[in-house]
């Protein structure tokens, strides 16, 4: 059996992509996409016609002319979604617009937009996660849509402090991403690599798990932003890996043991201190980690001007219309 099959009895697979193709070669139950995906399928010519519909649906739908951008925006990140769950069995994440990353109300008003154009195309809001930056307005915006019914995929978590936030906000799943603590800590301690079983990325998600486990945390961890595929084999157990295409691939070829690595009835018998979070003690513990005060300001930024280069190709696109 090859490393990505017994990856599978253990861990939910999930797509990394916003590409068809590829994730119809894998079978994985979930899909995630962000702005960066989304922007690099958008620049292929099979994914000219989502592009194409969603400029119709914009004009025509817009609230006002000063809206026109955003409802092709948000049209087109669901277009993408839509022919997705025609792959998948299981759900899509979809990402809030990074840009409102610090704004409690206009995050809600947001997801529930995206859920109700879903949800008018047929699809159940079980089967949609919404994406929100794991900032303290993220969080507590996730708090007001689980308790409508909204899911939420908490994105862009890199510290203990923000896990505990969105346990406390009962976010259906948080996606710690691995590979850029690696990136950071590779940068800063100036190290090439590190052996799998200490590497930055996975050690903070082991910590995560079992602190969840033993504490009985509902929430679902999704270890993401793979560098490697150590990495990946080195979460085996985890709830879900969300895994982009080429490491799929990569898992797909490679022989060998995958021992589970993560162990639910291990944690709990864990000597774990809860730890209880308010806004003050969140942003104290989050400032004090200077990796995920780094790396979640980045992501923000870097997610904001993805949405920005994909908002100059819809341009350019109506101006050909």
């Amino acid at each position: 059996m090859n490393k990505l099959d017994q990856l599978k009895k253990m861990t939910t697979i999930v797509s990394d992509s916003g590409e068809f193709g590829e994730i119809k070669k894998y079978l994985p139950t979930d899909a995630t996409t962000n702005p960066s995906l989304i922007l690099a399928a958008a620049s292929k010519p099979e994914y000219q016609f989502l592009i194409e519909q969603a400029i119709q649906w914009g004009k025509n739908n817009a609230k006002s002319p000063n809206c026109v951008m955003e409802a092709i925006v948000d049209k087109l990140f669901v277009n993408f979604g839509l022919e997705i769950l025609k792959i998948i069995p299981g759900r899509v994440s979809t990402e809030v617009d990074a840009r409102l990353s610090f704004d409690v109300e206009a995050s809600v008003e947001k997801a529930r937009h995206l859920v109700a154009l879903y949800e008018a195309s047929g699809i159940d809001r079980k089967r949609i996660l919404i994406k929100l930056a794991s900032t303290w307005e993220g969080i507590q915006a996730a708090q007001i849509l689980e308790k409508e019914g909204i899911h939420c995929n908490m994105t862009l978590l890199f510290s203990m402090a923000q896990a505990i936030g969105c346990a406390t906000a009962k976010a259906t799943l948080i996606s710690p991403f691995v590979g850029r603590i690696l990136d950071w800590f590779k940068k800063n301690e100036g190290k090439d690599s590190y052996p799998p079983a200490k590497d930055p990325g996975v050690l903070s998600v082991t910590q995560i798990y079992n602190y969840y486990k033993k504490m009985e945390i509902k929430t679902q961890i999704m270890g993401a932003s793979f560098r490697n595929t150590d990495e990946i084999t080195e979460l085996a157990g985890c709830d879900f890996l969300t895994i982009a295409p080429k490491l799929l691939e990569e898992l797909q070829v490679a022989e060998g043991e995958v021992p589970k690595k993560l162990d639910a009835e291990a944690a709990k018998k864990m000597d774990i201190k809860p730890i209880v979070l308010d806004e003050k003690r969140f942003r104290w513990m989050l400032n004090e980690d200077a990796m995920a005060t780094d790396k979640l300001a980045e992501g923000i930024r870097n997610f904001a001007k993805d949405l920005l280069k994909l908002e100059k190709i819809i341009e350019q696109r109506i101006s050909f219309h």
